[in-house]
Order: structure tokens, then sequence, then C-alpha cells
């Protein structure tokens, strides 16, 4: 699964829009639309970011496991 499927998948799941995630990591809705669609790569502080406020591993969102944490 590509990232930007899985970041999409884990905002739904804790019922956030793409303008709440974008406003905890402080940047404009449309530059998260972005990485949310593929359009543009996820910087490597905003990926750790997002792995800690989901409490998953980086690995998950980026598809390299699909066991979404260390426990």
């Amino acid at each position: 699964m590509a990232y930007y499927h899985r970041i999409k998948e884990l905002r739904e799941d804790h019922d956030k829009t793409q303008r709440d995630i974008a406003s905890i990591l402080d940047m404009p809705q449309s530059q998260y639309w972005r990485y949310e669609q593929g359009f543009r790569d996820i910087p490597t502080d905003i990926l750790i970011r997002l792995a800690d406020y989901y409490g998953v591993t980086v690995d998950y969102i980026l598809g390299r496991t699909d066991k979404d944490s260390d426990r």
C-alpha cells in the first residue's frame, strides 16, 4: 500500500478532516491534500509527526509493514 493511501486511511479511521490534520501539522490544507493524493513526497519530519500523532510506526505509514506499532 502506498503511503498516501495509508495516511488517508489513518485520518479517516480517526474521524479527522484534512483541515484538522493540516492544522495539527501547522500547514495549509492544500499542502496536506497534496501529500494525501501522492502529488508530493512527505518530508521526514512530517512523516515522524504523523506517526507520533496516530501512534503508529513510520514503517507502517510507508507500507513496509502491516503491523501498526512496535507492541
